[in-house]
């Protein structure tokens, strides 16, 4: 058993408010500079919606992450040796400026210098890559709050296996169905990016697991663009180098959250240290689709197993560490709740980066409706239809069903659980299950019995239930974000640990990374 650290996050989407100040606190500190404009390294989307770059998620197009090609093997999928030799020089599968967008400004001088005249003067966009004069076609949250629904959000890869009506619902304008998906570098335990450069340049960090780019090694081949399926490395074209989200390592290693973290309005975000055996990271990720999810969390140890301290301990992980460990907010929501999960597991990078699926207000069932008569019948107060479908919005209770959940389960499904939909439902009984035994508790127009079958049948007890709402709702800073102290002294000894080498990716190659061109 080979247990290492690492520094994993969990966002809580019930409480994330879309205001996009965690992109702007990374934007201000980190890529703020020529070449950087158009990189997000955090970035809010709107789902349903293509994201950012476009269409991201799409793997047939950007040939990002791994594919399993054997019993116990995986390849990535548009690079590696043999693949990135081929494409080393011209490489089809990289998203080019458009599917982000061109970054510009504007000529504000010409508000104030132009001369007097019978026109309106105006402040041309002009593109901060060229400096010429552009006409602005998208941006960065350009389909916000759906508000490019009939070109973005209709063509989103998660609308695959949803029935008509079920896509028709969730694009209602009197019902509009979205919600905010917050991203940043996963810090995976698997990175494909790592496993691509031709360099070297990548590395994940061995005392905490942070990815980082080496700048003055990367050489600029982008395999890690292309390896990355959720398009986290950027390519700055000033500088000619690859960049991505550090994790504001600076940060944490001076005992403070990562920027956009800190800055959370929502106070969606948690951070805490994960412990896990790097022996099965491989075998783990070659795992069959429809066990991803149960081995990627299996892979995560118990922080207060004595077996798993004492290799803890004999790897280099220091006390204050394993002692982090076991408070770590992460580790409450993934493991001992099970109501954190990771985004698109099917990529195999294994990510460290966990969500917690937003539970919108319940929308009734949905049924054709395409009698004359009986929509003159209907109230139009409570109920609304268009030529196609009946929409009865009502529910005889408070609480609706899960089924009956404003997204379709099936749609969480792709996001969160490579297309099983019981994974979702487990965790929508939960998360319901302590809304039902909260609104009990504090308002007690809930029969207790009503309660206490719904908190069975979830899973969970009352204290369980109180202790997820609390870690959601009445948290302080220092319990979302448990930060270990850095040990960057003991940093060497733990990469060597593996033999008699000098160094170690930190991830559970047991032989230096080859250091190429």
């Amino acid at each position: 058993m080979d247990v290492r650290s690492q520094i994993s996050m969990l966002f809580h989407l019930d409480k994330c408010i879309g205001c996009h100040t965690c992109s702007i606190a990374c934007k201000n500190i980190w890529t703020d500079r020529k070449g950087a404009e158009y990189m997000w390294w955090n970035n809010v989307e709107t789902k349903p919606g293509t994201g950012y770059p476009t269409k991201w998620e799409d793997q047939n197009i950007y040939k990002g992450g791994w594919e399993k090609n054997g019993a116990k093997k995986i390849s990535l999928k548009g690079s590696g040796k043999i693949k990135g030799l081929t494409n080393i020089f011209h490489n089809p599968n990289l998203p080019v400026i458009d599917d982000y967008y061109e970054p510009w400004t504007y000529k504000y001088l010409n508000l104030i210098e132009s001369p007097k005249q019978d026109d309106q003067p105006t402040a041309r966009p002009v593109s901060l890559i060229t400096g010429e004069p552009i006409d602005i076609k998208s941006g960065p949250n350009w389909d916000d709050d759906l508000s490019g629904t009939p070109d973005y959000a209709r063509k989103d890869p998660n609308l695959k296996n949803l029935s008509p009506a079920e896509q028709e619902a969730m694009f209602q304008l009197e019902k509009m169905a979205f919600f905010y998906l917050p991203r940043i570098c996963n810090h995976c335990l698997n990175p494909a990016c790592v496993a691509s450069c031709p360099s070297g340049a990548i590395y994940k960090r061995g005392e905490d697991g942070v990815v980082l780019i080496n700048q003055k090694v990367c050489r600029a081949w982008r395999m890690c663009v292309t390896a990355c399926p959720y398009k986290k490395s950027y390519f700055n074209w000033s500088t000619g180098k690859s960049e991505k989200c550090i994790l504001c390592y600076p940060r944490i290693e001076a005992g403070l959250a990562p920027a956009c973290m800190h800055s959370c309005v929502g106070r969606i975000r948690y951070l805490g240290v994960l412990l896990y055996d790097a022996d099965r990271i491989k075998d783990v990720a070659a795992a069959d689709e429809n066990s991803l999810i149960d081995s990627q969390l299996n892979i995560i140890l118990d922080p207060f197993d004595e077996e798993v301290i004492k290799a803890a301990k004999a790897n280099g992980v220091a006390d204050s560490t394993i002692h982090a460990a076991q408070y770590s907010p992460v580790y409450k929501f993934v493991k001992t709740w099970g109501i954190g999960l990771p985004l698109h597991p099917e990529f195999r990078t294994l990510p460290m980066l966990f969500y917690v699926p937003p539970m919108l207000p319940v929308m009734a069932s949905i049924s054709d409706a395409k009698n004359k008569e009986q929509k003159e019948k209907l109230d139009p107060i409570s109920k609304i239809w268009d030529d196609d479908w009946l929409y009865d919005t009502s529910t005889e209770e408070l609480w609706g069903t899960i089924e009956q959940a404003r997204f379709p389960l099936q749609y969480m499904a792709n996001l969160f659980s490579a297309g099983d939909a019981e994974k979702i439902k487990q965790v929508m009984k939960k998360l319901m299950a302590v809304r039902i035994h909260r609104r009990s508790e504090t308002v007690g127009d809930i029969d207790s019995d009503k309660t206490q079958t719904t908190l069975s049948e979830a899973g969970i007890t009352s204290e369980m239930a109180n202790d997820i709402f609390h870690l959601t709702a009445l948290a302080k800073f220092d319990e979302r974000f448990v930060i270990p102290p850095a040990h960057r002294e003991l940093a060497m000894d733990m990469l060597e640990n593996t033999g008699d080498v000098k160094g170690s990716s930190g991830f559970g190659f047991k032989e230096k990374p080859q250091r190429g061109i």
